[in-house]
């Protein structure tokens, strides 16, 4: 075949490529976001769901400040939910499980792309840092049950009783009364605590953990522990977490969604509320669902959406921390 022919050749072949590649979403795997240079008077930038996410921030912050890693930061930060039972819907004196038992779910994610997760742990206090374990010491991403119970225990992590007398109460009271778990938005203004962070250099990581539905089906896991659907960081475009009803994000893998809408060039504020609007299109919403999305690109710009009012966001700089009121789809 002559040179010309071969360059004619391979010229069709590459613009049926690229041709595919706009057609079918193909293109944004070559496509790279314009990212502009980090503000450094402000970053580190952090971000977290809900009024919790406050207590998150600060000791996130503390970290970096610290010369601490984006990942000890995020990893540090969300161990202040886990330990707080004030916080119900995470880790310890979160709301147990429709058998009485607490069971708890968390991923995290780090700038090399490496990821760890756990799900449906018990007896553990800070799952987060197993999962961060899971991914340091193994060559797995998720563990599971039992397993991640004693991969837990042989990294030196001891049993706690995470049911504290109020949930147990809590329980019994629910018990009593014969009803059955039905969702509802913004319960509590607590729930998933999902906390994403870029430092001084411009590495982004995160981290997200859970006890879950209060009463939830024994085996029960939502979105929080998978990687894709409640956390994903890309280190080149940026990171989203999500809350809320985890069945539904899930079925939309909505945290890489807005990562890879942001790296199609949406901001993350228009990948947030695409996300969410994807939701609605594809999933049966009931009366008092709810779902919240929070993003931060390489710019360190940052967006968050909701499905329903209530949605609360905690934001830090190095110049100030405030709680962020959530726009959302569906209006009062």
């Amino acid at each position: 075949m002559s040179n010309r022919r071969k360059f004619l050749v391979q010229t069709l072949i590459g613009g049926i490529a690229t041709g595919l590649g706009y057609r079918y979403g193909l293109a944004s795997t070559i496509m790279k976001p314009a990212v502009l240079p980090p503000d450094h008077e402000s970053f580190p930038i952090i971000l977290s769901t809900w009024n919790h996410g406050l207590a998150a921030n600060k000791k996130a912050m503390g970290v970096m400040i610290k010369g601490g890693s984006v990942l000890d930061a995020v990893e540090q930060g969300v161990r202040v939910s886990e330990a707080d039972p004030k916080v119900q819907s995470v880790g310890f004196g979160g709301f147990p499980d429709a058998s009485g038992e607490v069971t708890l779910d968390a991923c995290i994610m780090g700038p090399d792309g490496r990821a760890g997760s756990v799900a449906c742990l018990k007896e553990i206090m800070h799952p987060i840092s197993v999962a961060r374990k899971v991914m340091e010491k193994t060559p797995h991403v998720m563990l599971v049950g039992d397993g991640a119970q004693k991969f837990a225990l042989d990294q030196g992590f001891e049993k706690t009783n995470l049911l504290t007398p109020e949930m147990n109460d809590n329980y019994a009271a629910w018990k009593a009364s014969g009803a059955s778990y039905a969702p509802h938005a913004n319960w509590e203004n607590h729930d998933t605590i999902g906390l994403i962070a870029i430092d001084i250099n411009g590495d982004l990581a995160g981290a997200c953990t859970t006890s879950g539905m209060a009463f939830k089906h024994p085996g029960r896991v939502g979105d929080s522990p998978i990687i894709g659907a409640g956390l994903f960081v890309d280190n080149e475009v940026g990171a989203a977490t999500a809350t809320g009803e985890g069945e539904a994000v899930m079925k939309t893998l909505g945290s890489f969604l807005i990562v890879e809408l942001m790296r199609q060039g949406y901001s993350p504020q228009q990948a947030c509320e695409l996300a969410v609007r994807r939701i609605v299109a594809k999933i049966k919403v009931h009366p008092h669902f709810q779902i919240g999305y929070i993003a931060l690109n390489k710019s360190g710009e940052v967006g968050a959406y909701a499905y329903a009012p209530g949605f609360q966001y905690a934001f830090s700089n190095r110049n100030e921390t405030r709680l962020v009121d959530v726009k959302s789809e569906k209006k009062n």
